[in-house]
This record gives C-alpha cells, sequence and structure tokens, in this order.
C-alpha cells in the first residue's frame, strides 16, 4: 500500500497540500468515530430489546400457573436477577450470571447450614443468636474480601450476592421448625434465580450478541491513527515561520484525550472478552492481555504528544531559523513515526502480521541517531541563546523518547501477532 510522506514540502503550494493531506486525514477519523457512534446507537436499541425479551421469558414463572404454584412470591426473583444481571456486552452478562450463580449457590447453603446447625442450640432464643452470630461473622468477613483490589476487580458482585442470599436464607429459615422447610426456602431461590440466569444468558448469547472483545479489537485501530495525526498538526505548526501562539491552543490534547481516558475501558473489556466463550472471532485462548499492554504503550505515546505540544506553546520558542535548522531530521522522525504507527495500527484491524517491522525499526533507529547528532550543543550554540537551546533540546528529546518507546510497541505487536496467530500478507 503506498503511503504518503510526512515530509512537507518547500513554498506555500507546499504546504497548503500537507494542510489539505492533514485535514483529510482527521476528517476520515471524524468520520470513523461518527460511523461507530451511529453503530453504537444501534447497539443500544437492540440492546433495549433483549432486556425485553428476558424479562418476558423470566416472568413464564408468574404467567404459567403450574409453575408460580410451585415458586408462589419466589417467582420475583426470576425477573430481578435479570434486571441485575443483565449487561449490554455478552461477556460482561456471562461475568456478572457467572458471579451470581456461586454468590447464591454458596450463600444458600451456608445459610441452611448456619441454620440447620443453629437448631442444635436449646431453645428459640439460643438458636436466633446463633443464627445473627453466622450472620454478623461471614456478612463482616465477605464485605472485607470484597474490599480487597484483586478481588474487588473481579468478583464485586458475586461476594454482594453472597451476603444477600446468605442472610435472606438464615434470616428466613431461623423460624421454620423442619429442616425439609429450611432447605425448601433455598431450593426455590436458587430455582427463580436459575431460571433467570437462564433468560439472561439465552438472550445475550444467541440473540445479535455484542461482543466486549469484538469492541477492544476495533477500537485499537483509530487509536493509532490518532496518534500519527496528532504528530504530523504537531510538527507543521512547529514548524511555521510565523507561529501563532493563539491558534495552538491545545488541539493535540484533545485529539489524544481518548486514548489518554481509555485504561478503564480496555481493562474492562479485556476482562469480559475473557468470559466470551461463544465468540468465535478470537477463540478461547485469544490474549487480551497484549491489549492492555498495547494500548499502555499507546498511553504513552499521547503524553508525549501532549508534552511536544507544550514545547511549542513555550513562550521561550526558538526563532524560525533555529526551527529551521533541525526541520530536517524531525520531519524525517515524524514520517517515520506516523508510518510505523499506521502500519501497527492496520496490522492489529486486519489481523494480519506486519512485514515491515524490521525495516521500520531499522529506520527509527537511523532517524534517531541523526536527530541526537542535531540535539548537540555544538550544532546549536552558534544559532540560539542558553534558552532556545534548551526549548530545541527538550523539543528533540521528546522525539527521540517517542521513537524508543514505540521500538517497544512494534515489539508488543509483534508478539501479539505470534499468540493470535495472525496471518502473514501472503497468504
Amino acid at each position: 500500500m503506498t503511503r504518503s510522506s510526512v515530509v512537507f514540502p518547500i513554498g506555500e503550494e507546499g504546504e497548503g497540500a500537507a494542510r489539505r493531506t492533514l485535514g483529510n486525514r482527521l476528517s476520515a477519523v471524524a468520520a470513523f468515530l461518527r460511523r461507530v457512534n451511529g453503530e453504537h446507537d444501534n447497539r443500544r436499541v437492540v440492546h433495549g430489546i433483549k432486556v425485553g425479551i428476558a424479562l418476558v421469558l423470566a416472568s413464564l414463572v408468574s404467567f404459567v400457573g403450574p409453575l408460580y404454584r410451585i415458586f408462589q412470591e419466589d417467582a420475583a426473583w426470576a425477573v430481578m436477577t435479570v434486571v441485575v444481571m443483565f449487561e449490554f456486552y455478552a461477556g460482561a452478562t456471562l461475568s456478572k450470571g457467572l458471579n451470581r450463580a456461586v454468590g447464591t449457590l454458596s450463600g444458600g447453603m451456608l445459610g441452611c447450614l448456619s441454620v440447620i446447625l443453629a437448631k442444635f442450640i436449646p431453645g428459640q432464643v439460643g438458636s436466633t443468636i446463633g443464627v445473627g452470630i453466622a450472620v454478623f461473622i461471614f456478612g463482616a468477613a465477605a464485605t472485607y474480601a470484597r474490599s480487597i483490589p484483586c478481588i474487588k476487580r473481579k468478583y464485586d458482585y458475586g461476594g454482594m450476592i453472597f451476603i444477600l442470599s446468605f442472610s435472606l436464607v438464615a434470616v428466613s429459615g431461623v423460624q421454620s421448625k423442619y429442616y425439609k422447610d429450611i432447605l425448601r426456602i433455598a431450593l426455590l431461590r436458587l430455582g427463580t434465580v436459575a431460571i433467570g440466569f437462564v433468560a439472561s444468558m439465552f438472550t445475550s448469547l444467541f440473540i445479535f450478541p455484542i461482543w466486549a472483545g469484538s469492541e477492544l479489537h476495533t477500537s485499537m485501530a483509530p487509536k493509532f491513527e490518532l496518534l500519527a495525526c496528532s504528530m504530523e498538526g504537531l510538527l507543521e505548526r512547529y514548524f511555521e515561520v510565523e507561529a501563532d501562539k493563539d491558534s495552538k491552543a491545545d488541539g493535540s490534547f484533545k485529539s489524544c484525550r481518548p486514548v489518554l481516558n481509555s485504561k478503564a475501558k480496555d481493562e474492562s473489556l479485556a476482562l469480559f472478552a475473557k468470559c466470551e466463550w461463544w465468540n468465535w472471532k478470537f477463540g478461547l485462548s485469544y490474549p487480551w492481555d497484549k491489549y492492555l499492554k498495547i494500548g499502555e504503550f499507546l498511553r504513552e505515546l499521547a503524553a508525549t504528544i501532549v508534552a511536544l505540544e507544550v514545547c511549542i506553546k513555550s513562550s521561550r520558542q526558538p526563532a524560525a531559523d533555529v526551527r529551521r535548522l533541525i526541520k530536517e531530521p524531525c520531519e524525517l522522525v515524524a514520517s517515520s513515526l506516523t508510518m510505523t504507527l499506521r502500519e501497527l495500527g492496520e496490522s492489529i484491524m486486519n489481523k494480519r502480521r506486519c512485514q515491515s517491522n524490521v525495516r521500520a525499526v531499522q529506520k527509527l533507529r537511523t532517524s534517531w541517531l541523526v536527530l541526537r547528532l542535531y540535539k548537540s550543543p555544538a550544532k546549536l550554540e552558534h544559532v540560539c541563546d542558553s534558552g532556545q537551546d534548551l526549548a530545541v533540546s527538550s523539543f528533540v528529546f521528546l522525539l527521540t523518547e517517542m521513537v524508543e518507546k514505540l521500538e517497544w510497541l512494534v515489539k508488543e505487536v509483534e508478539e501479539l501477532g505470534d499468540l493470535a496467530k495472525f496471518k502473514s500478507n501472503d497468504i
């Protein structure tokens, strides 16, 4: 695929062409984001319809006479289960459903056991005190466990359901005189929760499923393109002969904001994607953790781009002739950076190995060496004072840092291709 160079032509026509090229690329990114937002709107409608279907299926426990005579007032628990566990993504619904199933089962069994053991204490008051002590111990212990970060991130909902199920079964069974009544209470609660679980999972997985893994995968490539476009815009503004600082407000920060703020969403999507066993596009052992590492490097690059913009807006901006001195090596580095970013983004989006990774790394290292030569004081001492030298050195240093970070990013994408078994371009 032919790629446009980032090196800007000299003259007014060349600068105009560069601006038009950059404008076209930013328009393409904006169009992609609008299309994604439109898809999200459509998916929200689908999600609402699916929740309605799941609620109707769970309500059959109350609508069908024989089922209602079995469960009676406990039939409402099926509907409540759908309401609290149905999520937008299929993996999130499955994760929450498994948490609820384990929490309900373990809480119900321990609740029954606590009531049965409390019955051995003489007198009704003694049994009540025994159940109260059990509720206190298990409730306090489960609440403390929920506050542990590793448990809170994955099993917080299951811990809450455990406390709820244990307390309800234990408190409801303390007034029962027979063991079979205690077991009946637990089984009815478990049965209605199971009905709600099945209704939610059937609707989420088999009726237009919305996959968290697909969302995480398709949201990664636009981040590469946003960083590439931001880098091009920065270099163009930096080497303008008459730089208007008011026009350099915070464009790159706004462009990089989706990348900088993507950590929480990426972690949630990766967690849900690991539960999506039915997503045939990626398989059971897809390396979702690699997406999190790639996202970390992208956020570091975005932060460096924001730091570059701070250099541009500095009051100690070097003179135009000083900026022209480092223009050629900086544009060489920017060309290597943007080309590599776009190739990596397309590699992930198309699930194909990037065959030019080795060549790209070599070009990045060559650009890095050239830029470091221009960073030396001997190159700048005869054209600028100490303040301008510091500004130029800071700008060049940040560019070299981006080159080093991008080399690590290339390695992470290569490892992702190996683990995920991306296809080669010749296939």
